[in-house]
């Protein structure tokens, strides 16, 4: 899977714009990277390992932290999103720990892993009714203006979605969801034991068998 298969791919699964896709995509920094110093301590990384882990943890294959999701969201925060991204992904972290010490009456780390997943299924069932929304708009809208927008984006690099998307109040959870999912899937672990690999593939078969539970290929 290269970068801009698992750009569309995360992009179908969670319905919405993956956010810094397109310096990921270009393998190089955002502008603001450079102006807006974002530092992440050993305990920031800790709590990312934690939250990949809960969205995607281990079963019969390794779970996201196994694959250093953590360290992998801090390459991306600071060399693909934006500066408004930024500061709303740190600000997130905080936030994390105190929803969690409001409704667990401790931190997010030292809860147990029913309270994590219960407590990040209310901030997913937020945010996405939040997208939702925007998703209803953007499609009210004429065809000829969301052409407009979608070349402005593809041409000014800038996002014309990306306010909307700011304005929800769980906002970092979907960028942190995001990065679980790329991460996880573009890792040597989720390419090589969540998925099928097949490092030199034979022939094309355009339609196989599929029986439910069957890994996707790398």
């Amino acid at each position: 899977m290269n970068r801009r298969e698992a750009v569309q791919y995360i992009s179908l699964i969670l319905g919405g714009t993956v956010v810094g896709s397109s310096a990921f995509l270009a393998g190089c920094t955002t502008n603001s990277s450079s102006e807006v110093s974002m530092v992440f301590s050993d305990a920031d990384i800790s709590l990312m390992d934690e939250i990949a882990e809960t969205i995607l943890p281990t079963t019969k294959t390794p779970g996201a932290k196994a694959a250093k999701v953590g360290q992998f969201m801090t390459v991306m925060v600071n060399d693909c999103y934006e500066a408004p991204d930024q500061k709303i992904f740190h600000e997130g972290l905080g936030q994390i720990n105190k929803l969690s010490n409001k409704k667990f009456g401790d931190s997010f780390t030292k809860i147990t892993p029913q309270q994590r997943h219960d407590l990040l299924v209310g901030l997913d069932k937020s945010s996405g009714d939040f997208q939702s929304k925007i998703n209803k708009e953007y499609a009210a809208l004429p065809e000829e203006k969301i052409h407009e927008l979608i070349m402005k984006k593809n041409f000014d690099g800038k996002d014309p979605w990306a306010d909307k998307r700011r304005a929800d109040p769980n906002y970092f959870y979907s960028m942190m969801k995001q990065l679980t999912m790329l991460g996880y899937f573009t890792s040597e672990i989720g390419c090589t034991q969540a998925r099928r690999y097949v490092e030199t593939p034979g022939r094309f078969d355009a339609c196989i068998p599929y029986k439910k539970g069957d890994k996707a290929f790398a």
